[in-house]
């Protein structure tokens, strides 16, 4: 791959939560920028809504929660892609909705937050992992992008599940980057900001969303870090 003059160009990418906020950002700007792109979420309408579009992008309906769900998604994008560069786990949920103390959180909404926060995209990056592996030894890049959150990081009250999810996605990466850097596949996780999507519309309905950071520009923001990591070799063999 010759990233010179556009180093999105031609990769070969897989954005979970592809429907909507974020998502949808990256889908739209990476297909602009000429990666073939894999978007994944559980709505099938909305995802083949989606894909046609962007013409050419291949849309896939599945729960990133959903263990059994797996390893067919991780078929399905190495097929549909040939192979895989960059992994975006996006997908996101927030636990309890309204926001609710961790006291007062049941605890099938504290494990729904982990099943799509953090073990959903541990199973599919695992299950992937051989496609990135290859990607690398091609001399291509071979990336994993965490969707994290400043939440992670600070004790938010009302945001218990989700923070807790987002600190574990957070941390698990920096562990997986250190352990599959030899291999030439990197992790990274990357907090977008405050942005101005449907989830979090959810936990602040009365927020201003003039004071929130557009979906377009945060989308625009990670392909760039994206596109300097390869240009870099960062992220190539």
């Amino acid at each position: 791959m010759d990233p010179s003059s556009n180093p999105l160009d031609g990769l070969r990418v897989a954005v979970t939560g592809g429907t909507s906020g974020l998502g949808l950002a990256l889908v739209e700007q990476l297909h602009r920028a000429g990666a073939q792109v894999a978007l994944v979420a559980r709505d099938a309408s909305r995802v083949a809504a989606v894909a046609r579009r962007f013409a050419g992008t291949h849309g896939i309906a599945a729960d990133v929660s959903s263990k059994p769900s797996t390893h067919p998604l991780a078929i399905q994008i190495n097929s549909a892609l040939g192979g895989l560069d960059v992994l975006i786990n996006n997908a996101s949920t927030l636990g309890p909705v309204t926001l609710l103390p961790l006291a007062d959180t049941e605890c099938e909404d504290f494990e729904a937050a982990l099943a799509t926060n953090l073990v959903g995209p541990f199973r599919l990056t695992k299950a992937l992992l051989g496609a990135l592996a290859l990607s690398a030894r091609q001399g291509r890049p071979a990336l994993v992008v965490n969707i994290t959150s400043d939440a992670a990081a600070n004790a938010y009250p009302g945001w218990g599940a989700y923070g807790a999810s987002k600190a574990a996605l957070s941390h698990m990466s920096r562990i997986w980057d250190e352990e599959l850097r030899e291999h030439g596949v990197r992790m990274l996780a990357h907090d977008p900001g405050d942005m101005d999507t449907p989830l979090h519309a959810q936990a602040l309905p009365d927020a201003d969303p003039a004071m929130l950071k557009m979906p377009t520009l945060a989308a625009a923001e990670l392909l760039a870090r994206i596109a300097r990591m390869v240009q870099s070799d960062e992220v190539s063999a």
